[in-house]
C-alpha cells in the first residue's frame, strides 16, 4: 500500500478540545487535581460568549494541551460511533499508584489499572463526564513541568498520549489515515486497532488513535462530556497546505486556513465522522502573555478586542477560582 510523503504527514497530536460544563468546576478539576497549568483564558472564537480554556505544561507545549468549551447549559453528550470514547495522557512510567491515590482523595471513581497494547493504563472520568485514561509511557516528549503546581514534576501529566473512538466502518477510516495522513497499522487488540504516525516509540505517545468498528452502533452526539475535535499538529503554513490538498484530494471538504491568533486551523471530518484539526505549531502562547503569566487574565484575539466589554459581562467570573 502506498505511503503519504513526511512532507504531508502530521507530526502527532497538537490539542485536543472538548465539551465542559460549568467552567469552575472545570478549571478546579485540571488545575488543581489533575496539576495541568491553565496557560490561555480566551473564548471560543465562533461563540465569543463562552470561555476557551486551555490546559498544558508549564510552556504550553504543542501536544500537551487540553482544550474546553464549557457550556454548562448544553445536554451531555451521547456516546456512540463518531465520537471520541476516551482521551488518553501520557504519565510517567511508575506513576499510576500515586495518580490512583490522588484521584480517590478528590473523590473520582478510577477503574483497575490494566494492559492495552503492552502499556498500564487507568481509567476515570472528569467531573462533567469526560472518559480519560492515564497511559504510563516511556516516548520522548518536549514536556516542561510546571513547578508551581499541586503535582510533583516526577508524577506530572507528559503529554496527549491519544485517542478511542467506534466508528461504523473501519475500512475507509483506515484507507483515510493510511493513505492520506501517513498513519501506519500498530496492531488489534480486543477488536480496537491502533494506527500510529511515522516517528512513534512503540505504540506511539502523542501519535496514536485507536478505533473500533461498530457497525450496528448508535451515532453519537456531542455534548457536555464528550471531545469536540482531535487537532494534529504541522510545522508550519507550508505544511499545513500540503497537508490540506491531500485531505481535499481525499474528498473530505477541508475548511479554509483559519487564524486562531495562537496558532492556524484547518478543520475536516475524517470518514468515520470524526472532527480533526491541522493546527501549525506557533507562533504559540507566548505571543501575547509573557511565559510567567500564562492563563491569568482573559485574553482576546485582536479582532474581538473591540468587544471586550460586552464579552466580559456575558462570562461567568473565573478570577477567584484562578487567584
Amino acid at each position: 500500500m502506498s505511503r503519504t510523503p513526511a512532507t504531508t504527514t502530521p507530526n502527532g497530536l497538537h490539542h485536543i478540545t472538548a465539551i465542559a460544563g460549568d467552567p469552575v468546576e472545570n478549571l478546579r478539576f485540571y488545575r488543581d487535581v489533575l496539576g495541568q497549568r491553565l496557560v490561555k483564558r480566551s473564548v471560543n472564537q465562533d461563540d465569543p460568549g463562552t470561555y476557551h480554556l486551555f490546559y498544558a505544561d508549564a510552556d504550553g507545549t504543542p501536544g500537551t494541551d487540553l482544550t474546553f468549551f464549557p457550556w454548562p447549559h448544553a445536554k451531555p453528550g451521547r456516546p456512540g460511533a463518531g465520537v471520541v470514547e476516551e482521551t488518553l495522557l501520557s504519565v510517567p512510567v511508575g506513576s499510576l499508584e500515586y495518580w490512583e491515590e490522588r484521584l480517590q482523595a478528590a473523590d473520582v471513581h478510577t477503574g483497575r489499572v490494566s494492559q492495552r497494547f503492552g502499556e498500564q493504563s487507568l481509567r476515570f472520568a472528569d467531573p462533567h463526564g469526560l472518559r480519560l485514561a492515564f497511559v504510563e509511557t516511556e516516548d520522548p516528549f518536549d514536556f516542561s513541568p510546571w513547578h508551581e503546581g499541586p503535582v510533583p514534576a516526577a508524577m506530572q501529566v507528559r503529554a496527549l498520549h491519544g485517542a478511542r473512538a467506534p466508528i461504523r466502518e473501519l475500512e475507509p477510516t483506515r484507507t483515510f489515515l493510511e493513505d492520506t495522513m501517513g498513519f501506519r497499522h500498530f496492531g488489534e487488540e480486543d477488536g480496537w486497532h491502533r494506527f500510529v504516525l511515522p516517528g512513534a516509540a512503540g505504540a506511539g505517545g502523542g501519535h496514536l488513535l485507536d478505533l473500533r468498528a461498530d457497525p450496528e452502533g448508535r451515532r453519537g452526539e456531542w455534548g457536555v462530556g464528550s471531545v469536540h475535535h482531535l487537532a494534529w499538529t504541522v510545522d508550519d503554513p507550508e505544511h499545513q497546505v500540503a497537508l490540506r490538498d491531500a485531505v481535499a484530494a481525499a474528498g473530505r471538504r477541508p475548511s479554509d486556513v483559519i487564524d486562531r491568533f495562537w496558532f492556524e486551523s484547518v478543520y475536516f471530518m475524517e470518514p468515520g465522522g470524526l472532527l480533526f484539526e491541522l493546527a501549525t505549531t506557533g507562533p504559540g502562547f507566548t505571543v501575547d502573555e509573557d511565559q510567567g503569566a500564562l492563563g491569568e487574565r482573559l485574553i482576546l484575539p485582536p479582532w474581538l478586542e473591540g468587544s471586550r466589554e460586552r464579552i466580559e459581562s456575558i462570562l461567568p467570573p473565573l478570577d477567584e477560582a484562578v487567584a
